[in-house]
């Protein structure tokens, strides 16, 4: 690997003692069917706080510590022996966040989806790096228009919201939907709810100033949940109906309850944010009369993000004002108590090596 350098530093999480910390690292070679990739930039995601304050830990990680990651684009620097004829060296990707495991039935036997599906960062080293590796058919060519920054967190802030609308929900023109946390997931959920016609789109946060960005990322109605007369405002929003779909990418149990309580007849709940929380259904009779459902939620299929670099370079997407702020790798912990604290209210940190 002609000007790679042996070592390189990479976030690193030990998996026992939860202890995150910026190291120097040996740089990977990539295996036949892999491409190595130099790192541009890669998305700082909750789930990545969630990983190292031990909310949930990687299902199918046997090493000891992992590299954290799992929105990433950069260039490609070297390629395995059995890469296919479509990546070149010095082609500018973006990378799925997770890949099939290769081992179960459905992968040997070339069934999909697989039902063990590994995430990048997670499961196996992710992209808080200078360099990373991936399998071929996980990497995603990304036209010169698109900048790095912007390409990196398609495959989760933005692709996770896309899938829940457009997959799941099925949301069609002229439906209403209503966005509860309009943070890194929900704020690109608005623009996409705009893209494919929903009205109106109404965003829901306790924070002011992320309800005010709502508005100017698409949403036609911004309303605070902590609000006395909620659901009175919900109601005048919807002209009497209520929801055709309420959207959590709060993750969060009292968001969950008052959507459900939001629903229009035949509405349905979408679970997209993360918790522990339980879901509570209050009247469950009156939510069987109005045949009202609840959707689980997660992640997103490789033909979503395909999917999304396409619309951004066509530019029927922007994601330029999603960037918050731009830290170096080597700040990484910097980045980390910046999310946890909500400082400045991002939507999206991204590490710069």
């Amino acid at each position: 690997m002609v000007g790679v350098t042996a070592t390189m530093l990479a976030g690193r999480l030990d998996l026992t003692t939860k202890r995150f910390a910026v190291e120097e690292v040996p740089v990977p070679r990539p295996a036949r069917n892999e491409v190595l990739v130099a790192v541009r930039a890669s998305g700082v995601c909750l789930s990545d706080l969630h990983l190292i304050g031990g909310a949930f830990t990687p299902a199918y990680n046997p090493a000891k510590a992992v590299t954290l990651g799992h929105e990433v684009a950069g260039v490609i620097e070297a390629l395995g022996a059995d890469v296919p004829d479509r990546l070149r060296v010095g082609q500018r990707v973006a990378l799925q966040a997770g890949q099939s495991c290769g081992a179960c039935d459905n992968c040997v036997r070339a069934l999909s989806p697989c039902l063990r599906v590994l995430t990048r960062g997670v499961d196996y080293d992710g992209g808080w790096a200078e360099y990373t590796v991936a399998r071929h058919d996980t990497v995603v060519p990304i036209p010169d228009s698109l900048p790095f920054e912007q390409a990196a967190i398609i495959p989760d802030a933005v692709s996770t919201p896309y899938a829940a609308i457009v997959t799941t929900a099925q949301v069609t023109v002229g439906e209403s939907a209503g966005v509860w946390g309009t943070g890194g997931l929900g704020t690109h959920a608005v623009q996409v709810l705009r893209l494919v016609g929903s009205a109106p789109i109404i965003a829901i946060d306790p924070n002011k100033a992320a309800r005010e960005r709502a508005l100017g990322f698409g949403a036609d109605t911004a309303l605070d949940p902590l609000a006395e007369d909620f659901a009175e405002q919900l109601r005048a929003a919807t002209g009497g109906r209520g929801l055709d779909h309420a959207f959590d990418f709060a993750g969060s149990g009292a968001a969950r309850k008052q959507a459900a309580k939001s629903l229009s007849r035949k509405g349905k709940l979408v679970l997209a944010g993360l918790t522990p929380e339980q879901l509570e259904i209050g009247d469950s009779i009156g939510f069987c009369f109005e045949q009202q459902q609840v959707m689980g939620h997660y992640g997103s299929l490789p033909q979503h993000v395909e999917d999304l670099i396409a619309l951004a370079g066509h530019g029927r997407l922007d994601f330029s004002r999603s960037i918050t702020d731009r830290i170096p790798l080597a700040e990484a912990e910097r980045a980390v108590k910046q999310l946890h604290d909500k400082v400045g209210d991002p939507i999206r940190l991204v590490l710069t090596p």
